[in-house]
């Protein structure tokens, strides 16, 4: 009980003070195959560092509101926002891309009147981690998970002294050339007792918005628990996956994006088509997906939740259940609904009950999961940091247990000398 509690005190003081990610760590490319977003299409995210949220822009919805209690994710997002219209792109891949700049006076001059007067406020104090330093030298390397980052690569060049074969790995050809260097040179000097106890701590997954639920969540299905988790999905990540397009992992592991290597948002002519009117469908709000969805007049087409459910399964479930009833009461019909866990088996959401026409049904009835899709595009996770990832379409007319069970018993049964349909395949 003492250790739960301080590690809900770590994990509430790093993210009730400080700005967590410093970019988004899901996979939009695979969000995008999910939604199959479109003209007049609305979606809700949550906003987390707003890359994403500017990726799915560039299919052209609506609109796009993106939800987050903590402001200095939305004070991010804006900065983004107003920078997309002020700066022209070199200025902007020199600030997000290279995560560095001589010239921030220069360009914060040219976006501030622009922001929002809580995340002007913020950016006022700390613009600073956009000018870098020796110890920090990226804002990349700046909020809590790039702390993490910071120490991560702190290790790579001090102890486990594998800085050159990590650069060969990034710039690696092949597939099979990056599974050469990583189990040669880099897992054996990189994955030692030092990193295997610091993936146990509740204090070091803090910084990288990772609660305790999330880590028991795992350790109930995975064998070996979360450092297997962590240790096997690096091995999917370098020796499996492609790292040429790997942005996630490139920014963590040098501190900055190529212009090959990046964010769609951050590429040329992505770019050019957010400046010309794309940007203006993304709107920012500091609050709770419950609070927007009952204060908004808007209904959804889409809802990407990201992994916020795990802790709310474990510290506020009946909040849960009332967050589901208000996305039920404001999704179109057909609507579809992501959400990724850091649990294997995602057990929490289909035993909730709402209301859908004064009538109680679970969630695991009215929820169309395209289970071979999502289990297709997970395998192919750039970032692998998820247990699983969760594909649904609300379907509120779909029928209850009761009337699929009636229509079980309705159907009719084999007589008693039927041959079974695969019979024969077992005759000569």
């Amino acid at each position: 009980m003492l250790a739960t509690k301080a590690s809900q005190a770590v994990f509430k003081l790093c993210h009730g003070n400080h700005l967590v990610y410093n970019t988004c760590w899901e996979d939009p490319r695979l969000d995008r195959v999910a939604l199959e977003l479109g003209p007049g299409d609305r979606l809700l995210v949550i906003t987390s560092a707003g890359c994403n949220a500017l990726d799915y822009a560039l299919d052209e919805p609506e609109r796009i509101d993106t939800v987050d209690v903590n402001p200095r994710q939305n004070a991010l997002l804006d900065l983004k926002l107003a920078a997309i219209r002020r700066l022209d792109y070199g200025q902007f891949f020199e600030t997000f891309g290279e995560g560095r700049t001589d010239n921030w006076e220069t360009y914060y001059g040219m976006v501030r009147a622009d922001l929002p007067d809580a995340s002007r406020a913020y950016w006022d104090k700390y613009g600073k981690f956009f000018l870098g330093t020796k110890r920090r030298p990226s804002f990349y390397f700046r909020g809590t998970a790039g702390m993490f980052a910071s120490g991560i690569n702190a290790y790579i060049n001090r102890w486990a002294k594998v800085r050159p074969s990590i650069d060969r790995l990034l710039e690696a050809e092949t597939v099979d050339e990056q599974r050469e260097i990583y189990y040669k040179d880099v897992k054996p000097a990189f994955w030692g007792p030092y990193i295997k106890w610091a993936m146990r701590r509740d204090a070091t997954l803090s910084l990288l918005g990772v609660p305790r639920a999330q880590r028991k969540q795992l350790e109930r299905y995975y064998p070996g628990g979360i450092a297997k988790f962590v240790e096997d999905s690096l091995d999917a990540v370098f020796s499996r996956l492609p790292l040429k397009d790997n942005y996630f992992w490139r920014v963590y592991l040098t501190g900055e994006y190529t212009h090959d290597c990046c964010p769609e948002y951050l590429k040329e002519d992505n770019f050019a088509r957010l400046k010309g009117g794309l940007v203006d469908r993304v709107h920012t709000h500091t609050t709770t997906i419950l609070d927007h969805l009952v204060d908004t007049g808007r209904n959804y087409s889409h809802f990407v939740l990201l992994d916020h459910m795990d802790w709310m399964a474990e510290h506020m479930r009946d909040t849960l259940g009332v967050q589901w009833q208000a996305i039920v009461d404001r999704a179109d019909d057909n609507a579809k609904i992501l959400w990724r866990s850091a649990a294997v088996i995602c057990e929490f959401v289909d035993p909730i009950h709402v209301k859908i026409g004064g009538a109680e049904r679970r969630l695991g009835e009215i929820l169309d999961y395209n289970r071979e899709l999502a289990d297709e595009l997970h395998a192919k996770d750039r970032v692998h940091t998820y247990g699983s990832f969760s594909i649904a379409t609300l379907r509120r007319d779909a029928p209850t247990e009761r009337q699929r069970e009636q229509a079980a018993d309705a159907s009719p049964q084999p007589t008693q000398n039927a041959v079974p349909p695969d019979a024969l395949a077992h005759t000569r």
